[in-house]
């Protein structure tokens, strides 16, 4: 065994002997006030956070300054937040706005070069994608060009209105609204509005039902 995979086993050893002396609920009280102690540290970074709101450690957050949070949001872990305000040298003004009661699973992405504004009482399940961007425009100069050096194009701002329910596993792209009281199926992809009191769904995402309201 070499230095490295002696120190290994050596780790191993002592994470068993820790978790047996000090036990599960010691160490879900330490996690869970670190968790406390880097959102109180995040927090301050960005452009404004209202009361009783909390965001998971761990996360990923860019451009905090352009982000604006409502109160009583909640996000678990593995965010992804990120306002562009410049990519390969090129100037962006990115904003995304938060609203109230809002409620993100694990591992969501939020990625803005223009805007996105998700409404009060929105609930977002886990790995949803929610863009305002793409790498380049479908042009024979831009595909002559590799996908990671291409400018980041946007359509549109992305406007996720109030009291939507986004199921797990969608994708919503550039220049969409989604209107209020709609629900959006799991994996669905979302490329064009979906009106109000709407369930939508499928790839890409159709009304499929009227709501009453």
């Amino acid at each position: 065994m070499n230095v490295k995979e002696i120190l290994r086993s050596v780790g191993h050893v002592l994470a068993r002997i820790l978790s047996h002396a000090i036990g599960l609920r010691l160490l879900t009280s330490a996690a869970r006030f670190r968790n406390r102690v880097f959102w109180y540290a995040l927090k301050r970074r960005f452009n404004q956070v209202g009361e009783a709101s909390f965001i998971e450690y761990p996360v990923v957050t860019l451009g905090e300054k352009y982000i604006t949070i409502g109160s009583d949001f909640y996000a678990y872990a593995r965010l992804r937040l990120e306002a562009y305000d410049c990519h390969l040298g090129n100037a962006y003004h990115p904003r995304i706005i938060i609203g109230n009661s809002v409620s993100l699973n694990y591992d969501c992405h939020i990625a803005c070069i223009n805007q996105v504004v998700i409404g009060d009482n929105v609930l977002i399940g886990s790995k949803v994608h929610i863009t305002d961007h793409s790498h380049g425009s479908i042009s024979q100069e831009a595909l002559a060009t590799p996908p990671a050096q291409r400018a980041l194009v946007s359509k549109g701002p992305v406007i996720v209105e109030n009291n939507v329910w986004i199921g797990e596993g969608v994708v919503v792209l550039p220049g969409v609204r989604i209107g209020k009281n709609s629900i959006i199926g799991a994996n669905a992809v979302v490329t064009k509005d979906i009106p109000p009191n709407c369930v939508a769904g499928g790839v890409p995402a159709r009304v499929i039902r009227r709501l009453e309201g």
